[in-house]
This record gives C-alpha cells, sequence and structure tokens, in this order.
C-alpha cells in the first residue's frame, strides 16, 4: 500500500476516535528500518493551546483502538509495528495548519542549502506565507526562505 493511502486510512479509521478524545491526527510515518517496518502515528491535543500536551493515557487510548481496527480492517499487508506518540516538544512543522498554530513561537528552520554561509537558522514563526517560511531572527529582521529551500521547520526547545 503506497504511504499516502496508508496516512490516508489511518486518517480515516481514526478521525471520529481522535475528536471524541479531544485529539487530532498529526502525521502519519511507515517507514521500513532493517527489515521491520513501523506504522508511526503521531497524535497532538485538538485544542489551539499549544501548551496542552498529549498524555501517555491518551497514547494508549489511541494505540489499542487503531490495533484493533487495523487487525478488524488488515488494510496493510506488510507486518509491521505500531508506535502512537506525541510529536514532541520539538515537533516538526509539516502541513501549513501546523504553521498556522505555532505563529508567534521560536523555530528552527533547516535548509538543503546554505543561505549566507548557514543552513540553520532560529527565530519567531511569522507563518507559511506564500509558499515561504517566514521567520523573524534576534534582531527583529524578517527571513523568508521558499518551502522547497527547506530541510524542515521544528519547534525550538527553550529550557
Amino acid at each position: 500500500m503506497a504511504k499516502k493511502k496508508i496516512k490516508d486510512t489511518i486518517a480515516e479509521i481514526a478521525n471520529d476516535f481522535l475528536v471524541n478524545k479531544g485529539l487530532e491526527l498529526y502525521n502519519v510515518e511507515f517507514a521500513k528500518e532493517g527489515k521491520d517496518w513501523f506504522l508511526r502515528v503521531y497524535i497532538d491535543k485538538l485544542s489551539d493551546d499549544t501548551e496542552d500536551y498529549v498524555s501517555t493515557d491518551d497514547c494508549e487510548a489511541v494505540s489499542r483502538f487503531l490495533s484493533d481496527e487495523l487487525d478488524r480492517l488488515d488494510p496493510i499487508e506488510q507486518n509491521y509495528y505500531l508506535e502512537v506518540s506525541s510529536p514532541g516538544m520539538d515537533r516538526q512543522l509539516i502541513e501549513p495548519k501546523h504553521y498556522a498554530k505555532y505563529a508567534g513561537k521560536l523555530v528552527e528552520v533547516k535548509l538543503y542549502k546554505g543561505v549566507d554561509g548557514k543552513k540553520m537558522y532560529e527565530g519567531i514563526l511569522v507563518g507559511l506565507i506564500d509558499d515561504k517560511v517566514v521567520i523573524k531572527d534576534e534582531d527583529g529582521n524578517e527571513l523568508a526562505f521558499e518551502v522547497d529551500q527547506v530541510a524542515k521547520t521544528n519547534l525550538a526547545v527553550v529550557f
């Protein structure tokens, strides 16, 4: 089964259950590592409160539900390990809604190719605007990177 179809299938199976638990599907990865396949399902709180975190009980409930439903429906041919977790404090921003939710937060932007000799930039996320990741650096300068230049954008973890 194609990876895109697996993500859509998981979304279809889990959506109502997640919403009823106050959760949402953040991302799905289906990857082969060595000889084993892993289905990684990342969940987040449905609220816009970025300080509201997923608990281990949330992960366990979703894991049990998905395990039962995936066993019943059997949509994936390969044997795989199911993992359900939070996207973490340093979560990668993947979809436009992630950029909107975390606007105003400190992020790290990693580029495929250096700009002005740098491949890593840190700043306050302005948002995803006109296919550009826009941040403000510590001096208040607005920096914009074409989406296809960006390897990944993660929330920065500050202790």
